[in-house]
């Protein structure tokens, strides 16, 4: 049964970095203001990780769709997702009013606050899920199982 649920989980977070990264890609200016609103990184890093981050997001997620190098996708996904809930609460905390640009436009939004745990809450369940999915180690209908056989 763990290996089902491992399945689930593994489409559901790999769905998520996909569709979150997909819908960065067409504008790597939006993602570097969302990045830089959160006011945590000197200004070429912010650049850096705004530009790069729908790429990761994206190859994170279509390993874990495929099942491949699950694990280490599953944790790149718990690492990412960490951050981002520090990054979430972080403004939260410090009175920010920003959009968290996960899927899409980042900067000023002021219904920020209202959003604020439930984006954490969303960001939780995929941190676990993404714990779910590392620690099954195998899931079903995993390239993992062809590639590297037990």
């Amino acid at each position: 049964m763990s290996r089902w649920l491992g399945l689930l989980a593994r489409l559901v977070v790999g769905g998520t970095w996909i569709w979150a990264g997909w819908l960065k890609l067409p504008d790597p200016e939006a993602s570097v203001t969302a990045v830089r609103a959160y006011q945590l990184l000197p200004p070429a890093a912010a650049d850096a990780v705004g530009r790069g981050l729908p790429a990761v997001e994206i190859a994170v997620g279509v390993l874990l769709v495929l099942g491949l190098f699950t694990r280490v996708a599953a944790a790149a996904s718990a690492l990412l997702l960490a951050a981002f809930i520090v990054g979430i609460a972080s403004v939260w905390v410090r009175g920010i009013p920003i959009s968290c640009g996960c899927f899409g436009d980042g900067g000023y939004d002021p219904d920020a606050f209202s959003q604020y745990p439930w984006e954490i809450a969303r960001d939780a369940g995929l941190l676990a899920a993404s714990g779910l999915v590392w620690w099954v180690r195998r899931t079903r209908l995993a390239l993992d199982g062809l590639v590297f056989p037990a």
